[in-house]
């Protein structure tokens, strides 16, 4: 069986996977108790073979890889540009975040199409795949949450809002108005950026949509065409079987 984890700023997902198939899925805050929950995996499912992990947060990879070599008796594998198996044309490919290659594997894996794919994380962000299948970049942009937590400690007479749809634009008192502004300002976001992108690259891209918040901002605009809470996870699941389908030919080989 496969552990294929994603470290991100706010969380990290765990899920167990059965060849292609997920059984099991949990989550813990990112600056939580890492052993423990390696350690709940390792009493449930104790036939995990493998481990692949993308992280964004460096300062918990050491603590997985200790945990998942003492506990669960397997080197993790960390994926980055080196191994993700997707080309990029980026100026320097080792400050992309794993995240970011990982759901570029996925979609190209699974669509074979230019894409587009928007994530709802901590930051916004939006990522390029061309009709060659490479990843060019994209646009990083402040996630929702972080958003109004700033405008929030900003200013003082503002309260403390989520994010949720309006039916108007125009808010007649001061929580309508912020709900307004977060809501379809980052439906314009989207938007406008999604036809900057698409026509700089000269192709009609698929729009993809993953992240927590995807749901609530899919509501709003046709622009996006599907969405996959799971994007991540399959290009985990994606890549160790490309890496695997290596090591074993290399097995062969040198027999």
């Amino acid at each position: 069986m496969l552990l294929a984890i994603d470290i991100g700023n706010t969380n990290i997902v765990f899920a167990i996977y059965d060849g292609n198939k997920q059984v099991d899925q949990c989550r813990m805050e990112t600056n939580g108790k890492i052993p423990e929950s390696i350690n709940d995996i390792a009493q449930s499912y104790p036939n995990i073979t493998d481990v692949i992990v993308s992280s964004v947060v460096p300062k918990t990879n050491d603590m997985i890889e200790k945990s998942c070599t003492y506990l669960l008796k397997t080197m993790p594998i960390f994926v980055d540009y080196r191994n993700a198996g997707i080309e990029t044309a980026l100026d320097n490919p080792t400050e992309v975040g794993a995240d970011r290659l990982v759901n570029a594997v996925a979609v190209k894996a699974h669509y074979k199409k230019p894409a587009i794919i928007v994530d709802f994380g901590t930051a916004t962000t939006f990522d390029v795949i061309n009709g060659r299948g490479v990843y060019s970049g994209g646009v990083i942009a402040p996630g929702i949450n972080l958003s109004m937590t700033a405008l929030h400690m900003a200013a003082a007479k503002l309260p403390e809002l989520s994010a949720e749809k309006t039916e108007a634009v125009i808010g007649s008192n001061t929580k309508d108005a912020m709900q307004s502004g977060i809501y379809w300002g980052y439906i314009s976001l989207i938007e406008g950026m999604i036809k900057r992108i698409s026509k700089e690259m000269g192709e009609t891209p698929f729009v993809m949509a993953t992240g927590g918040l995807a749901p609530l901002f899919m509501d709003g605009t046709d622009i996006i065409e599907a969405m996959d809470q799971d994007l991540t996870m399959k290009g985990l699941v994606h890549i160790h079987g490309q890496l695997t389908a290596k090591e074993n030919e290399k097995s062969a080989s040198c027999n």
